[in-house]
């Protein structure tokens, strides 16, 4: 997490990252009811990962490549 902090803009953090977060936390509060933290924190972390995997396939199809945050 901090690994990703770090190495985004934090523009580029505000507009890819945080839409994701955000509904990946509406997602695992609406419907994660494992009552075990750790199931519902890794169901949120993968949850978190398939919004951000689909946002960047919806970007890529749209023209809106994604540049690797490691090139900036």
């Amino acid at each position: 997490m901090y690994t990703l902090i770090r190495t985004l803009p934090p523009r580029r953090f505000a507009l890819e990252q945080l839409p994701t977060l955000g509904g990946a936390l509406i997602v695992a509060e609406t419907f994660y009811k494992f009552h075990s933290f750790v199931l519902e924190c890794a169901a949120f972390l993968a949850t978190w990962f398939v919004l951000d995997f689909a946002l960047s396939l919806l970007l890529r199809a749209i023209g809106g490549e994604r540049r690797d945050p490691r090139t900036d």
